[in-house]
């Protein structure tokens, strides 16, 4: 009982490391959506040697484990004269990261985009612009829906490790609490059933996405 006392007390830094949370993933999101697509048309579209450099430099990004990427930006990038605060450091790492996994994701599912679409798209004189964004866009959204969805709760997950560069997000909230009131269960017994919320809230909407991708599709 004293350590949910010790999380209901502390409610207000369990809020603010959620909020954080959160803010880093949306703002990822918001980030490196776009540039995965952009990133994934280059490894469809680009010249055969810059389609090579891209995809090793994709397979890098992909194969270092997050902890190390976030250690290299937080501390390697002072050495070169760039040094970003804590939470700026921890963004722009879960950019790289995610990034590197949602432009293979993209990748094949403009892959699986039917050709005869795209042949009829051409056919009817529409520019290469017009073609993403009411061709290809829409169809590659609803294939990777699922794929995405499960990126975006790895996101979630690869947030806790953040704490190990300071950012204050819900696992440093536990932590934090942990700490100061000596109670190790319950705290991160909170964390993780925020962490859940969160991820149970991704699940619905990528069902939903499924439902229409059925609808349209069969």
């Amino acid at each position: 009982m004293s350590g949910l006392l010790a999380v209901w007390q502390s409610r207000d830094v369990f809020l603010w490391g959620a909020a954080n949370t959160l803010s880093l993933v949306l703002g990822c999101l918001l980030l490196s959506i776009p540039l995965g697509i952009l990133v994934a048309i280059f490894l469809t579209e680009a010249p055969g040697p810059l389609r090579r450099s891209l995809a090793e430099l994709v397979d890098l990004l992909r194969c270092v484990p997050f902890l190390l990427l976030a250690y290299l930006v937080y501390y390697g990038l002072p050495e070169l004269g760039l040094r970003l605060d804590p939470w700026w450091a921890g963004l722009a790492s879960l950019t790289l990261y995610t990034t590197a996994y949602l432009a293979e994701i993209f990748r094949a599912a403009f892959l699986a985009v039917a050709r005869d679409s795209i042949e009829a798209a051409h056919a009817f004189g529409l520019s290469r612009s017009l073609l993403y964004r009411r061709i290809i866009l829409p169809q590659v959204a609803i294939t990777a829906a699922p794929l995405i969805g499960n990126q975006v709760i790895t996101t979630i997950r690869d947030s806790a490790l953040l704490m190990i560069i300071t950012v204050q997000e819900l696992t440093f909230a536990a932590n934090f609490v942990s700490a100061n009131t000596f109670t190790p269960f319950a705290p991160f017994a909170a964390a993780v059933g925020l962490h859940l919320l969160m991820s149970f809230v991704v699940e619905d909407g990528v069902r939903r996405m499924e439902r229409v991708r059925k609808v349209r599709f069969g």
